[in-house]
């Protein structure tokens, strides 16, 4: 297994990490997700991905239970900023109220006295973020986080966010959790470069582009039951084959899979090799919903791809270029219709 650095941290996690958002959703057999993270744990993987936000917390509830005595073998990630079960209006959010009462809740579903790696897992432009950094700041002398990170973050807010956090002495986020694949590559236009200069590394998720480059989505059939377009409550568009966009996905993979044959790998290998491949990049998350899918990802576990190979990929997606911009995983909303317009004058 090959261990980078997380940014200028010193802290040293695998290239490939686990991802459990299939625990306690796609895959509710608690010991079966026991025995994914022990796949991964055997084979090196030291970095453990999960959010309050998965399954309704149901995913960290697995993971802790799962990870026993192994937890201090590894570095533990977790997530805040979604809701999680029935509750008030402030149970979402980057707000300081949110952010402690949903750290409580991750330690407790855990079972853990500590998170290493807590990412604000979406922006949100309601709160002043010198409130979500003063927040995780003390979060962090508290000794309940050691590092914190964001996710999905446009670039000039990762600049921001950086910028702030020097200015007043606060807490830096020291990585960024994004989406990254062969089909959604708008992240080496801005955000890449921004996390290179600001010594913060890149976990990358969905290097499969949520199953397009398993081969699971063909043109003209519909797509498997177990499939992602029809188990997690997904943008329909991002899947619907009739979207041009869509459209062009089955064109490009038909070239990717030429591609993968003549590198003598499958589609899947040939995906997540690419997504480790950015000098940016620190890990890469798998996400298995089987132990048969964590078999077949484990296969890529320490493959590079050559120059020519990567060349390829390049000819089938521009670098800089997401086909569907739903693939994005977060829509800025000031492109929103009423962000865009003039309030009518008063009469």
């Amino acid at each position: 297994m090959e261990y980078r650095l997380l940014g200028n941290t010193g802290v040293k996690v695998s290239a490939r990490s686990l991802g459990t958002m299939m625990f306690g959703h796609g895959n509710t057999d608690e010991e079966s997700c026991k025995r994914i993270l022990d796949q991964a744990l055997d084979v090196g993987i030291n970095l453990i991905d999960t959010a309050d936000h998965y399954a309704d917390g149901r995913s960290e509830e697995i993971v802790g239970r799962a990870l026993g005595t192994r937890r201090n073998d590894v570095i533990l990630s977790s997530k805040v900023h979604f809701p999680v079960g029935e509750g008030a209006i402030n149970n979402s959010g980057n707000s300081r109220y949110w952010i402690f009462k949903a750290v409580e809740g991750s330690l407790r579903r855990l079972g853990v006295d500590h998170i290493d790696l807590l990412h604000i897992h979406r922006p949100d432009f309601d709160t002043d973020i010198s409130e979500t950094l003063r927040a995780l700041t003390d979060i962090v002398r508290q000794g309940k986080v050691r590092y914190i990170a964001s996710s999905t973050f446009p670039a000039f807010h990762v600049n921001e966010c950086s910028w702030l956090s020097e200015q007043r002495g606060l807490e830096r986020f020291v990585s960024e959790q994004l989406p990254y694949s062969i089909l959604v590559r708008h992240n080496e236009r801005d955000v890449f470069k921004v996390l290179m200069q600001k010594g913060m590394g890149a976990i990358t998720y969905s290097p499969l582009g949520g199953g397009w480059l398993t081969g699971k989505y063909k043109r003209g059939v519909p797509a498997p039951a177990d499939a992602r377009a029809n188990t997690l409550p997904v943008t329909a568009a991002r899947f619907d084959p009739s979207v041009a966009e869509n459209q062009r996905k089955f064109d490009v993979i038909d070239k990717l899979n030429v591609v993968a044959a003549e590198a003598g790998l499958s589609l899947a290998n040939l995906a997540i090799a690419f997504a480790a491949e950015h000098p940016a990049v620190s890990s890469v998350l798998i996400g298995p919903r089987t132990e048969e899918q964590m078999t077949s990802l484990l296969e890529s576990i320490d493959l590079r791809l050559d120059a020519s190979t990567l060349d390829a990929i390049d000819g089938c997606v521009r670098p800089g270029e997401t086909l569907n911009p739903l693939d994005r995983a977060w829509q800025p909303p000031w492109l929103a219709p009423q962000a865009r317009r003039r309030p009518a004058p008063q009469a």
